[in-house]
């Protein structure tokens, strides 16, 4: 089913070579139904390719969405022209008025910073807190999700040694929960970060269930009960996501090492193998389901 978006997301285009269903708003206001209301803080430096990998996810639902984008006004852009974001995304002071279904918040490259030491800090637990009162269930990705259980439950993030990417096996530990129903014991989820949450701390903290985790990667999925699910990792990253960032790390002088379980033999030069695409896709759609479009009021005043 259709995901409603702005005709000028550069996204549009792409997904539509791929049969994906992009409706524009001149189209969607012709059809009289009830569409869930998504917004998206996109913290990720490539704001287009994020909003492409989002999108994707979200369109495999039988369910109609309007998707809005926010941008931060506490904090300067460098990788997207000012002119995109001002027509594509909106300030939060324009939505904090607004209800919406469900909120995600993507990852960050802020991860060897403490939280506070963020320049968009302030505004960005701002959004947290009226997120509280103003969108039924929020999902956040990756340093978001470090960030959100940062901001909740006090829980701090652990530096790792170096970085850890590449492609791990996680286990489903709580098999009735309605975000992995459909999903095998055993499935396949990619990271790339710096920090990871506190394994020990999450499982002594009430009121937080680790859903699914990883020996290597750490706790993956968290719940609140659903109002916030944390994702410690990049479920919606490309096949080639991966394979860009090794590359971009090496012409940067870092030594990154070769993302585990990613290139076959190890090998750079081969075709990295999609081993998460559909355990990623059976997420969004369970959160969509059961978190949002099952709990959330139809109409938002009453």
């Amino acid at each position: 089913m259709p995901i409603r978006v702005k005709e000028s997301i550069s996204a549009v285009e792409k997904l539509r070579k791929e049969n994906i269903f992009a409706m524009t708003n001149e189209r969607a206001i012709h059809q009289d139904i009830r569409e869930l209301n998504i917004a998206v803080l996109n913290l990720m430096p490539d704001k287009e390719e994020t909003e492409q990998q989002l999108l994707r996810l979200l369109s495999n639902s039988p369910l109609q969405i309007e998707v809005t984008f926010i941008r931060l006004v506490t904090h300067k852009y460098k990788n997207t022209p000012a002119i995109y974001l001002l027509k594509n995304y909106r300030p939060f002071y324009e939505i904090e008025n607004k209800y919406f279904d469900g909120l995600i918040i993507t990852g960050a490259p802020v991860e060897k910073l403490g939280f506070e030491d963020v320049d968009y800090w302030g505004e960005f637990t701002s959004i947290l807190e009226w997120a509280r009162i103003h969108v039924t269930s929020t999902l956040y990705l990756s340093w978001a999700a470090q960030a959100g259980i940062y901001y909740h439950y006090g829980i701090t993030k652990k530096d790792l040694d170096s970085k850890l990417s590449g492609v791990f096996e996680h286990v489903v530990k709580s098999r009735n929960n309605e975000l992995v129903r459909g999903f095998d014991k055993h499935f396949y989820a990619p990271h790339s970060t710096y920090s990871s949450l506190d394994a020990e701390a999450l499982e002594k903290t009430e009121g937080l269930e680790v859903i699914a985790s990883s020996d290597r990667a750490g706790a993956y999925i968290i719940s609140d009960g659903g109002s916030n699910i944390f994702v410690d990792g990049h479920p919606e990253y490309d096949i080639d996501r991966l394979a860009f960032e090794y590359e971009r790390d090496k012409e940067r002088g870092l030594d990154p090492q070769i993302p585990e379980n990613y290139f076959p033999d190890d090998d750079p030069e081969k075709t990295p193998v999609s081993r998460w695409h559909s355990a990623s896709s059976l997420l969004f759609s369970n959160w969509l389901n059961y978190f949002v479009y099952q709990i959330t009021p139809y109409d938002f005043g009453k």
